[in-house]
């Protein structure tokens, strides 16, 4: 009977809009949740099929929740180094567990409020650890870098501090074309050992005959006193200069191997760069004083650890006080073919599922995955204004199916008293 199908298709837009309405509500209650995705409730018919062309059959309507998961929302600069959002197409990986088990599931978020817990790991506001691939001496992945048993949870509590030792030397100076034979010019640089030990090492530079130099190293010293720290290997070391230009003509520069060093150090070879055959890049020969324009060294005394930093592709440095940077992290984005089919979990996370496709990890801003943007958050993709417009009319359509509902009943009352 068509009254009791008009009746129907109101109980079905009852639940419809109702549904409607707590999508509605899930959205505004997120509406400053990092990273949240809104939902949007797309209605579609219930045709209920005629017997005849003559007659109609109520049929009624169905809400279905669509989720809008690879919507980007927009990115709001924050003043913590370890916030970080996805500028563009995936996922961070993160796990349940600080180290992660056979038990303990991968999810993966755009949440990324991440902070240090009292062990150095990072995790975020939800519980989930970040989890990243290693990187061995600063640049090498994990041999396999596309399956999640590669990654571990991203970990900064072990970087108590860090010293480098010196492995090259750059000298810029000027000889002075008029020294006479036997002169000696000297030059005094800071290098470091293994240790983070500063040590003066002297550089002697004699006269051996016109155009011609020859270059001695002396045994280092610990800086700031006089005694002798190390042992220089005694080597051949001179120049030549080009009396047209005064450029180097030829460069005699083996490395300085210094072993013994009295601090415990292991030993060093130092590489001396002087310049370039022909250049005035370096050291040179030109009338004047002997003067020195930069002595310089690559080596650092030891550091404590100041932070991280987190790049665009997505590699995690560590940061020390002494200015050394240590690359120990690379994040992987999480792509998958379907993001819209991915399931919801607590925290405002997803799982993997057949409709979500299967998973592939890539390098940030590479491949298609998006970018990673440090000291930023994504925001919620929720507008108030929208989904207050989405309510006014979704509280009408629902009382419009219950004023079906009440219609419906009245007409079945005027039925009934037809008999009276």
């Amino acid at each position: 009977m068509s009254i009791y199908g008009a009746m129907f298709s109101g109980v079905s837009g009852l639940n419809a809009n109702s549904q409607a309405l707590g999508m509605i509500a899930d959205n505004i209650s997120n509406v400053n949740t990092v990273g949240y995705k809104g939902t949007t409730a797309q209605f579609s018919t219930l045709i209920t099929q005629s017997p005849s062309r003559t007659t109609f059959t109520p049929g009624g309507v169905t809400s279905t929740p669509v989720p809008s998961i690879d919507r980007q929302g927009l990115l709001q600069a924050t003043a913590s180094k370890t916030d970080i959002a996805v500028a563009g197409s995936g996922f961070f990986v993160v796990n349940e567990a600080a180290t992660p088990g056979a038990g303990n599931e991968f999810f993966f978020t755009r949440a990324g409020s991440f902070t240090s817990d009292e062990n150095g790991a990072l995790v975020n506001t939800a519980g989930y650890y970040l989890q990243g691939w290693p990187l061995t001496n600063g640049t090498t992945l994990p041999a396999n870098t596309t399956v999640l048993t590669g990654v571990e949870t991203v970990n900064v509590s072990t970087l108590n501090g860090t010293a480098q030792g010196s492995a090259s030397v750059t000298l810029e100076l000027n000889l002075p074309s008029t020294a006479a034979v036997a002169d000696t010019h000297s030059a005094t640089v800071q290098v470091f050992d293994s240790l983070g030990n500063a040590h003066d090492l002297q550089i002697d530079f004699v006269k051996a005959a016109s155009n011609s130099w020859t270059i001695n190293v002396q045994d280092p010293v610990l800086a700031g006193t006089a005694t002798v720290s190390g042992t220089v290997t005694a080597a051949v070391r001179g120049m030549t200069f080009n009396g047209a230009n005064g450029t180097p003509a030829t460069i005699t520069l083996p490395d300085i191997a210094i072993t013994a060093w009295t601090t415990g150090a292991a030993n060093s070879t130092i590489a001396v760069n002087a310049g370039t055959v022909g250049q005035a890049d370096g050291i040179t020969q030109f009338a004047g004083q002997f003067s020195v324009g930069e002595l310089d060294q690559d080596g650092l005394p030891f550091g404590q650890f100041a932070g991280v930093t987190i790049g665009t592709d997505g590699i995690v440095t560590a940061v020390f006080d002494n200015g050394r940077q240590l690359n120990i992290y690379q994040l992987p984005v999480a792509m998958f073919p379907n993001p819209n089919g991915l399931e919801a979990v607590n925290g405002n996370a997803y799982r993997q599922t057949t409709n979500s496709g299967n998973l592939l990890l890539q390098q940030a801003n590479a491949g298609g995955a998006g970018a990673v943007a440090s000291s930023a958050l994504e925001a919620s993709t929720v507008d108030l204004a929208e989904e207050f417009t989405k309510m006014i009319t979704t509280q009408r359509a629902y009382s419009a199916s219950a004023k079906i509902i009440t219609t419906a009943d009245e007409m079945l009352e005027e039925l009934i008293r037809i008999r009276r």
